[in-house]
């Protein structure tokens, strides 16, 4: 996506050639009242304790690795229920946990962390597929893929790890429900730091990222909130997106919340082509097409391009639309931030569209394209632009809503042998892999045309890849899966058309 400008210079093109036509600023409707906080009631818990319900139960057997100890020959040995304890040392390994309630926890003795060491030759730290677990106080760094990955794991917790340059992501749960991720610190990370993908009923809560290029996203994902975060430093703060061609196609119910969001200034590192390697330097939330989003009690400040940007898939570059997926950012909901110093060196185009709406001072937040059903708590306390469209909100808080957690676990994810490849390729193939767009992975209609009936030859490759091409990362080898499980999601993979 773009080269330099990236996400939003097309849009914002556009944005103006519509609005010297009339099309866009035809109506205020500032005047209008919208929206309150029931539409977050569903699924809304107010237990209070956020780990209730999250993550192994840690009442069996406790197995301890020392330094010299394999971290995976442990979970090898463990049964659901386990916990294996890490103590200080330097592991160099990749580690599969494919089994239920099991807890992988580091011990700190004296401030001496136990570290998963990548020497920049392994992809993954940890990878999970089975439910209830729990992935704490671990020192991670120099992957080259993921730190810690789930593959459709559900009722998982992730707290208390520090995660240095592992690549891709950070932490990366993906078709997961129910799920913490908290007080972890992350940071060189060349996609999100924090990316949650295709999950339903997450919490992202005191997590610090900085120097990364996405600090935390939240996409194709429901019922998430996302508070008390510092993102600094970052290319950009706080990201809801959709991305079409997912299986999952929408991103709602987002809350935006009491989180500090500073300076995210870093000049953009991703990947060439990715999404993220089009966000312009400097800023601080990013909407993308996800709707019901509400952003509340931030702090905003320092990010030289824009403090909030809400926009749609219309008006983005290089975006390929995706018939199923709604292209639009509706029912936005923006109440009282702290916002200042924001867009103090912003681009040219925004200075346009500025310009176009006799705005004066450095533009705040900006809307481009359509948004329906969205407000503003307050139109006068921020400079903006595109907002006449958006209404006054009717609610000024998401404080009774306390969390997104259930109450009781998450149905534990399993899978049938009659279903078994469908849903290895959407609990752990899509996730990299898109139908017919460009993602970590090359798309899945390209490797059809690759292997066409040759399901043997994707099995031989995922258990045993190799780096093929610059413009892709080197794939994680996938051989922790039975050999069933590796030609069923081949064999599926050949066969699915969209």
């Amino acid at each position: 996506m773009g080269k330099k400008l990236g996400l939003i210079v097309a849009a914002i093109a556009l944005l103006i050639i519509g609005a010297i036509g009339g099309m866009k600023y035809a109506g205020d409707n500032r005047a209008t009242v919208v929206g309150d906080t029931s539409r977050y009631s569903a699924g809304a818990s107010s237990s209070g304790a956020l780990t209730g319900s999250v993550g192994g139960s840690g009442s069996g057997t406790v197995h301890e690795v020392r330094d010299g100890d394999s971290i995976q020959a442990a979970v090898a040995k463990a049964e659901s229920g386990d916990v294996i304890k890490v103590f200080p040392g330097t592991y160099h390994e990749t580690v599969y946990i494919d089994k239920d309630d099991i807890v992988l926890s580091g011990v700190i003795v004296d401030d001496v962390w136990p570290v998963m060491e990548g020497d920049k030759k392994l992809n993954d730290a940890v990878l999970y597929s089975g439910n209830g677990i729990t992935v704490e106080n671990l020192q991670i760094q120099h992957y080259k893929g993921n730190a810690i990955m789930g593959q459709a794991g559900n009722n998982f917790l992730i707290r208390n790890n520090n995660i240095v340059d592992t690549g891709v992501y950070g932490i990366f749960p993906e078709f997961g429900t129910n799920g913490l991720i908290t007080h972890n610190v992350l940071s060189g990370i060349e996609d999100a730091a924090i990316y949650v993908g295709m999950c339903d009923y997450i919490h992202v809560t005191h997590n610090e990222v900085f120097n990364n290029v996405a600090g935390i996203e939240i996409e194709n994902s429901r019922h998430s909130i996302v508070e008390n975060n510092y993102a600094h430093d970052n290319t950009g703060g706080i990201l809801v997106f959709i991305t079409p061609g997912l299986p999952i196609k929408t991103t709602y119910d987002t809350i935006v919340r009491n989180n500090f969001i500073v300076n995210n200034n870093t000049p953009n590192f991703g990947i060439p082509g990715s999404t993220v390697a089009g966000i312009p330097a400097g800023t601080g939330i990013l909407n993308m097409a996800g709707d019901r989003t509400t952003i509340e009690g931030n702090i905003i400040t320092g990010n030289q391009v824009i403090g909030i940007l809400i926009t749609d898939h219309m008006n983005a570059p290089n975006v390929t639309l995706d018939p199923d997926a709604d292209p639009n950012s509706d029912e936005i909901a923006i109440l009282d931030n702290m916002m200042w110093n924001n867009g103090f060196n912003t681009i040219p185009e925004i200075t346009a569209l500025k310009t176009l709406e006799l705005v004066d001072g450095d533009v705040q937040i900006l809307n481009i394209g359509s948004s329906t059903n969205s407000c503003i708590l307050d139109h006068d306390k921020y400079v903006t632009v595109g907002l006449r469209d958006f209404g006054t909100c009717g609610f000024a808080t998401t404080a009774d809503v306390k969390s997104y957690l259930l109450d009781e676990p998450a149905e534990r994810r399993e899978i049938a042998a009659e279903d078994m490849g469908k849903r290895a390729y959407y609990g752990i193939c899509a996730g990299c892999h898109a139908y017919n767009i460009k993602m970590i992975g090359p798309p899945t209609q390209t490797i059809q045309a690759l292997y066409m009936d040759d399901p043997q030859g994707i099995v031989d490759y995922i258990t045993n890849p190799t780096k093929k091409r610059d413009d892709y990362p080197e794939m994680p080898p996938q051989n922790y899966l039975s050999e069933d499980v590796r030609m069923a999601a081949a064999e599926f993979m050949l066969q699915v058309r969209k």
